[in-house]
């Protein structure tokens, strides 16, 4: 007997609303702390996004089955993806592409303040606190990269 689909979240922990379904059942589908993390991740993408200049409008859509963000409106930055350390549970991380310099940059910046997951991933613990300035800032850095990428970042 199939299992009943579980009802989509509508909304995220910003208040803003998850428009695409698979996305909202993929939030629905990870356990609730767990799901918790990564809505508040979510919040502080769109928050940084709303805060920066030239970034735009973010789509939020599904790439390798992680909730991703887009800079599609004005192609100023690199994608962003969040979710579950498949590997070392129960960790959570804020994946970026690997082939930007993204993470080294991030790094090179807060080398004590992250925990980092080759070139492509902040990692957290579900138990540790997060770092929201830094994390801003390192968010920021990839909402902007096509628009800066080859100016040196700065450490705020």
């Amino acid at each position: 007997m199939a299992k009943p689909a579980r009802k989509a979240s509508a909304i995220g922990s910003s208040g803003r609303r998850i428009a695409d379904r698979a996305v909202a059942n993929t939030f629905e589908n990870y356990p609730p702390p767990l799901c918790a993390k990564l809505k508040m991740l979510r919040a502080i993408i769109f928050d940084v996004a709303a805060a920066t200049d030239g970034v735009g409008v973010i789509e939020e859509t599904l790439k390798w089955n992680q909730p991703s963000y887009l800079t599609t409106e004005t192609g100023s930055g690199s994608t962003i993806r969040i979710g579950m350390v498949k590997s070392k549970q129960p960790q959570y991380a804020v994946y970026f592409h690997c082939q930007t310099e993204l993470v080294g940059t991030f790094r090179e910046l807060y080398p004590k303040t992250f925990k980092f997951e080759g070139n492509r991933a902040i990692v957290f613990d579900l138990i540790d606190r997060v770092p929201e300035r830094e994390l801003r800032h390192c968010i920021g850095l990839a909402l902007t990269y096509h628009l800066r990428k080859r100016k040196p970042a700065k450490k705020r």
